[in-house]
Protein backbone atom coordinates (compact mmCIF):
# COMPACT_ATOMS: atom_id res chain seq x y z
CA UNK A 1 0.00 0.00 0.00
CA UNK A 2 2.80 2.50 0.82
CA UNK A 3 4.01 1.77 -2.61
CA UNK A 4 0.35 2.28 -3.97
CA UNK A 5 0.68 5.64 -2.31
CA UNK A 6 3.63 6.54 -3.13
CA UNK A 7 3.26 8.10 -6.52
CA UNK A 8 1.51 11.23 -4.45
CA UNK A 9 3.38 13.82 -2.75
CA UNK A 10 4.41 12.58 1.01
CA UNK A 11 2.69 14.42 4.12
CA UNK A 12 4.64 14.44 6.74
CA UNK A 13 3.75 11.55 9.78
CA UNK A 14 2.13 9.77 7.11
CA UNK A 15 4.72 6.84 7.11
CA UNK A 16 5.95 7.03 3.70
CA UNK A 17 8.94 8.47 4.75
CA UNK A 18 10.92 6.19 2.60
CA UNK A 19 8.62 4.99 0.06
CA UNK A 20 8.74 7.46 -3.46
CA UNK A 21 6.73 5.58 -6.45
CA UNK A 22 7.02 6.91 -9.99
CA UNK A 23 3.80 8.69 -10.23
CA UNK A 24 3.16 6.65 -13.86
CA UNK A 25 3.47 3.38 -11.61
CA UNK A 26 0.01 1.42 -11.81
CA UNK A 27 -1.64 -0.90 -9.59
CA UNK A 28 -3.27 -4.07 -11.43
CA UNK A 29 -5.40 -6.19 -9.98
CA UNK A 30 -7.93 -9.31 -11.22
CA UNK A 31 -10.96 -7.65 -11.04
CA UNK A 32 -14.10 -10.47 -11.57
CA UNK A 33 -17.55 -8.63 -13.02
CA UNK A 34 -16.01 -5.49 -14.28
CA UNK A 35 -17.34 -4.20 -18.15
CA UNK A 36 -14.49 -4.19 -20.68
CA UNK A 37 -15.13 -2.43 -24.00
CA UNK A 38 -13.18 -2.87 -27.28
CA UNK A 39 -9.78 -3.34 -25.51
CA UNK A 40 -7.32 -5.61 -27.01
CA UNK A 41 -6.32 -8.39 -24.86
CA UNK A 42 -4.65 -10.51 -27.40
CA UNK A 43 -1.27 -9.98 -25.90
CA UNK A 44 -2.29 -12.49 -23.02
CA UNK A 45 -5.67 -14.32 -24.07
CA UNK A 46 -6.62 -15.86 -27.33
CA UNK A 47 -7.99 -18.84 -28.78
CA UNK A 48 -11.36 -18.58 -26.60
CA UNK A 49 -14.39 -21.11 -27.27
CA UNK A 50 -16.37 -20.62 -30.27
CA UNK A 51 -13.98 -17.66 -31.99
CA UNK A 52 -14.52 -15.23 -29.91
CA UNK A 53 -12.28 -12.04 -30.82
CA UNK A 54 -9.47 -10.72 -28.05
CA UNK A 55 -8.41 -8.18 -30.37
CA UNK A 56 -11.59 -5.76 -29.53
CA UNK A 57 -12.82 -7.72 -26.57
CA UNK A 58 -15.87 -6.50 -24.66
CA UNK A 59 -17.66 -8.50 -22.17
CA UNK A 60 -19.89 -6.98 -19.14
CA UNK A 61 -18.84 -9.46 -16.86
CA UNK A 62 -14.78 -10.34 -17.17
CA UNK A 63 -13.36 -13.41 -15.52
CA UNK A 64 -10.25 -12.80 -13.06
CA UNK A 65 -8.03 -13.39 -16.01
CA UNK A 66 -9.49 -11.19 -18.83
CA UNK A 67 -10.18 -8.82 -16.59
CA UNK A 68 -6.31 -8.30 -15.60
CA UNK A 69 -5.32 -8.42 -18.84
CA UNK A 70 -7.80 -5.54 -19.74
CA UNK A 71 -6.11 -3.83 -16.60
CA UNK A 72 -2.64 -4.01 -17.81
CA UNK A 73 -3.86 -2.70 -21.83
CA UNK A 74 -5.43 0.26 -20.67
CA UNK A 75 -2.89 1.41 -17.50
CA UNK A 76 -0.65 1.18 -20.75
CA UNK A 77 -2.92 2.91 -22.93
CA UNK A 78 -2.50 5.68 -20.68
CA UNK A 79 0.90 5.83 -20.10
CA UNK A 80 1.93 3.47 -17.25
CA UNK A 81 5.51 3.55 -16.88
CA UNK A 82 5.60 0.59 -13.81
CA UNK A 83 3.13 -1.75 -12.76
CA UNK A 84 2.56 -2.95 -9.12
CA UNK A 85 1.10 -6.11 -8.79
CA UNK A 86 0.26 -8.46 -5.74
CA UNK A 87 0.25 -12.00 -5.72
CA UNK A 88 -2.74 -11.98 -3.61
CA UNK A 89 -5.11 -9.93 -5.67
CA UNK A 90 -4.27 -11.62 -9.07
CA UNK A 91 -5.65 -14.29 -10.72
CA UNK A 92 -3.19 -17.53 -10.68
CA UNK A 93 -3.90 -18.37 -13.82
CA UNK A 94 -2.87 -15.09 -15.49
CA UNK A 95 0.02 -14.98 -13.36
CA UNK A 96 1.55 -18.35 -14.42
CA UNK A 97 1.13 -22.17 -15.29
CA UNK A 98 3.43 -24.72 -13.60
CA UNK A 99 4.53 -28.07 -15.40
CA UNK A 100 2.27 -30.27 -14.64
CA UNK A 101 -0.47 -27.98 -16.03
CA UNK A 102 1.08 -27.37 -18.86
CA UNK A 103 1.96 -31.21 -19.66
CA UNK A 104 -1.97 -31.56 -19.15
CA UNK A 105 -3.38 -28.96 -21.37
CA UNK A 106 -1.47 -27.84 -24.45
CA UNK A 107 -0.39 -24.52 -25.64
CA UNK A 108 -2.12 -24.55 -28.80
CA UNK A 109 -5.37 -25.33 -26.38
CA UNK A 110 -4.96 -22.96 -23.76
CA UNK A 111 -5.99 -19.25 -24.13
CA UNK A 112 -4.19 -17.54 -21.84
CA UNK A 113 -0.11 -16.83 -21.88
CA UNK A 114 0.42 -16.33 -18.55
CA UNK A 115 2.02 -12.94 -17.29
CA UNK A 116 5.15 -14.43 -16.61
CA UNK A 117 6.12 -15.30 -20.27
CA UNK A 118 5.26 -11.14 -21.08
CA UNK A 119 6.78 -9.18 -18.23
CA UNK A 120 10.80 -9.07 -19.84
CA UNK A 121 9.33 -8.31 -23.08
CA UNK A 122 6.95 -5.62 -21.69
CA UNK A 123 10.33 -4.02 -20.06
CA UNK A 124 12.17 -4.16 -23.52
CA UNK A 125 9.83 -3.62 -25.42
CA UNK A 126 7.80 -0.49 -24.35
CA UNK A 127 10.28 0.17 -20.92
CA UNK A 128 7.66 -0.83 -18.34
CA UNK A 129 8.80 -2.45 -14.99
CA UNK A 130 7.25 -4.29 -13.33
CA UNK A 131 6.92 -4.61 -8.68
CA UNK A 132 5.65 -8.04 -8.23
CA UNK A 133 4.76 -9.18 -4.65
CA UNK A 134 4.96 -12.77 -4.55
CA UNK A 135 5.24 -15.69 -2.04
CA UNK A 136 4.57 -19.08 -3.84
CA UNK A 137 5.64 -18.96 -7.41
CA UNK A 138 9.27 -18.96 -7.63
CA UNK A 139 9.44 -19.89 -11.37
CA UNK A 140 9.41 -15.62 -11.60
CA UNK A 141 13.72 -16.21 -10.15
CA UNK A 142 14.39 -16.79 -13.70
CA UNK A 143 12.28 -13.31 -14.94
CA UNK A 144 13.50 -10.92 -12.35
CA UNK A 145 16.29 -8.40 -12.61
CA UNK A 146 16.47 -7.62 -9.17
CA UNK A 147 14.46 -9.68 -6.06
CA UNK A 148 14.09 -8.31 -2.24
CA UNK A 149 13.04 -10.65 0.51
CA UNK A 150 11.38 -8.83 3.50
CA UNK A 151 12.98 -10.32 6.64
CA UNK A 152 11.25 -9.58 9.56
CA UNK A 153 9.96 -6.29 8.18
CA UNK A 154 13.52 -5.39 6.81
CA UNK A 155 13.94 -5.41 3.18
CA UNK A 156 17.09 -7.30 1.87
CA UNK A 157 18.38 -8.37 -1.53
CA UNK A 158 19.05 -11.50 -1.97
CA UNK A 159 18.83 -11.66 -5.97
CA UNK A 160 22.01 -14.04 -5.98
CA UNK A 161 20.73 -16.24 -3.88
CA UNK A 162 17.54 -16.83 -5.48
CA UNK A 163 19.59 -16.94 -9.03
CA UNK A 164 21.16 -20.05 -7.43
CA UNK A 165 18.32 -21.47 -6.36
CA UNK A 166 16.77 -21.06 -9.87
CA UNK A 167 19.80 -22.86 -11.60
CA UNK A 168 19.98 -25.38 -9.01
CA UNK A 169 16.36 -26.91 -9.69
CA UNK A 170 16.39 -25.99 -13.41
CA UNK A 171 15.11 -23.49 -16.04
CA UNK A 172 11.93 -22.59 -15.67
CA UNK A 173 9.14 -24.91 -18.15
CA UNK A 174 7.77 -21.34 -18.99
CA UNK A 175 8.51 -20.07 -22.49
CA UNK A 176 9.29 -16.97 -22.31
CA UNK A 177 8.37 -14.54 -25.32
CA UNK A 178 9.90 -11.87 -26.65
CA UNK A 179 7.04 -9.72 -27.89
CA UNK A 180 4.75 -7.55 -26.67
CA UNK A 181 2.60 -5.96 -29.60
CA UNK A 182 0.93 -2.43 -29.06
CA UNK A 183 -2.63 -2.28 -28.96
CA UNK A 184 -4.69 -0.11 -30.73
CA UNK A 185 -5.78 3.42 -30.07
CA UNK A 186 -9.70 3.20 -28.71
CA UNK A 187 -11.91 6.13 -29.53
CA UNK A 188 -15.21 6.59 -27.25
CA UNK A 189 -18.44 7.65 -28.37
CA UNK A 190 -19.87 10.57 -26.77
CA UNK A 191 -23.23 9.56 -26.57
CA UNK A 192 -22.04 6.45 -24.18
CA UNK A 193 -20.78 9.14 -21.58
CA UNK A 194 -23.57 10.68 -20.55
CA UNK A 195 -24.53 11.79 -17.01
CA UNK A 196 -27.87 12.63 -17.78
CA UNK A 197 -30.92 11.30 -15.35
CA UNK A 198 -33.92 13.18 -16.40
CA UNK A 199 -33.26 16.70 -18.13
CA UNK A 200 -30.26 17.12 -16.43
CA UNK A 201 -26.66 16.39 -15.28
CA UNK A 202 -26.31 14.22 -12.23
CA UNK A 203 -23.21 12.55 -10.59
CA UNK A 204 -23.44 11.54 -6.92
CA UNK A 205 -20.12 10.53 -5.16
CA UNK A 206 -21.23 8.67 -1.49
CA UNK A 207 -17.65 7.18 -1.17
CA UNK A 208 -14.24 7.30 -2.30
CA UNK A 209 -14.96 3.89 -4.33
CA UNK A 210 -17.89 4.59 -6.27
CA UNK A 211 -19.76 7.26 -8.48
CA UNK A 212 -23.26 7.62 -9.88
CA UNK A 213 -23.00 9.12 -13.23
CA UNK A 214 -26.48 9.88 -14.48
CA UNK A 215 -27.90 6.16 -14.90
CA UNK A 216 -25.10 4.49 -14.40
CA UNK A 217 -23.16 3.45 -11.62
CA UNK A 218 -19.07 3.27 -11.57
CA UNK A 219 -17.65 0.21 -9.42
CA UNK A 220 -14.29 2.13 -8.55
CA UNK A 221 -13.33 -0.47 -5.41
CA UNK A 222 -10.76 -1.86 -7.14
CA UNK A 223 -8.92 0.95 -8.43
CA UNK A 224 -6.29 1.00 -5.61
CA UNK A 225 -4.78 4.40 -5.96
CA UNK A 226 -7.70 6.91 -5.54
CA UNK A 227 -6.60 8.18 -1.83
CA UNK A 228 -9.79 10.45 -1.46
CA UNK A 229 -13.19 11.27 -1.54
CA UNK A 230 -12.11 14.54 -3.48
CA UNK A 231 -10.23 12.68 -5.99
CA UNK A 232 -13.62 10.78 -6.55
CA UNK A 233 -15.84 14.34 -7.03
CA UNK A 234 -13.13 15.31 -9.30
CA UNK A 235 -13.34 12.11 -11.31
CA UNK A 236 -16.95 12.57 -11.78
CA UNK A 237 -16.34 16.20 -13.15
CA UNK A 238 -13.24 14.83 -15.21
CA UNK A 239 -15.43 12.33 -17.11
CA UNK A 240 -18.03 14.69 -17.97
CA UNK A 241 -15.02 17.44 -19.46
CA UNK A 242 -14.06 14.94 -21.66
CA UNK A 243 -17.37 14.28 -23.09
CA UNK A 244 -18.04 17.58 -23.61
CA UNK A 245 -14.20 18.78 -24.54
CA UNK A 246 -12.79 16.08 -26.69
CA UNK A 247 -15.20 13.36 -27.62
CA UNK A 248 -15.47 14.08 -31.16
CA UNK A 249 -15.38 10.87 -32.48
CA UNK A 250 -11.73 11.00 -33.31
CA UNK A 251 -10.02 11.76 -30.31
CA UNK A 252 -8.19 8.66 -28.48
CA UNK A 253 -8.19 8.04 -24.94
CA UNK A 254 -4.91 8.47 -24.52
CA UNK A 255 -4.98 11.48 -26.38
CA UNK A 256 -7.73 13.00 -24.34
CA UNK A 257 -6.04 11.72 -21.24
CA UNK A 258 -3.00 13.61 -21.95
CA UNK A 259 -4.91 17.13 -23.48
CA UNK A 260 -6.86 17.27 -19.91
CA UNK A 261 -4.06 16.97 -17.71
CA UNK A 262 -2.61 19.93 -19.57
CA UNK A 263 -5.79 21.87 -18.92
CA UNK A 264 -5.52 20.94 -15.60
CA UNK A 265 -2.07 21.71 -15.33
CA UNK A 266 -2.40 25.41 -17.10
CA UNK A 267 -5.82 26.30 -15.54
CA UNK A 268 -6.13 24.51 -12.05
CA UNK A 269 -9.50 22.19 -11.01
CA UNK A 270 -11.48 24.86 -11.99
CA UNK A 271 -11.41 24.23 -15.42
CA UNK A 272 -14.02 20.77 -14.07
CA UNK A 273 -16.53 22.69 -12.70
CA UNK A 274 -15.89 26.21 -11.04
CA UNK A 275 -18.37 26.04 -8.80
CA UNK A 276 -17.46 23.16 -6.91
CA UNK A 277 -13.99 23.24 -7.37
CA UNK A 278 -13.09 23.53 -3.41
CA UNK A 279 -14.56 20.22 -3.17
CA UNK A 280 -12.30 18.76 -5.33
CA UNK A 281 -8.47 16.87 -5.21
CA UNK A 282 -6.61 16.02 -8.54
CA UNK A 283 -6.78 12.70 -9.61
CA UNK A 284 -3.99 11.07 -11.83
CA UNK A 285 -4.86 10.48 -15.43
CA UNK A 286 -5.00 6.56 -14.66
CA UNK A 287 -8.12 6.90 -12.16
CA UNK A 288 -9.66 8.89 -14.48
CA UNK A 289 -9.40 6.66 -17.45
CA UNK A 290 -10.30 4.00 -15.24
CA UNK A 291 -13.58 5.16 -14.09
CA UNK A 292 -14.26 5.84 -18.03
CA UNK A 293 -13.34 1.89 -18.47
CA UNK A 294 -15.65 1.18 -15.62
CA UNK A 295 -18.83 2.90 -16.95
CA UNK A 296 -20.70 0.32 -18.58
CA UNK A 297 -22.72 2.41 -20.96
CA UNK A 298 -19.07 3.00 -22.61
CA UNK A 299 -18.84 2.11 -26.35
CA UNK A 300 -15.70 2.99 -28.18
CA UNK A 301 -14.09 2.38 -31.28
CA UNK A 302 -10.91 1.39 -32.00
CA UNK A 303 -8.52 3.40 -34.59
Amino acid sequence: QALEKGVYNQVPGDGRERVVTDYCAAKIRAEDGRSIANVDISAFINNLPYCKSTTSFSTPDASGSTSQAANIVEALEVGATALLIDEDTSATNFMIRDARMQALVAKEKEPITPFIAKVQALYRTHHVSTILVIGGAGDYFDVANHIIMMDEYVPRDVTEEAKAIAKRFGASSIEVENVFSASRARIPSASSVSAERGHREKIRVRDADAIAFGNEDIDLNAVEQIAEKSQTRAIGAALVYLRKQYMDGRCSIREMSAALERDIEAHGLNVLSPVFAVNHARPRRFEIAAALNRLRSLQVEQA
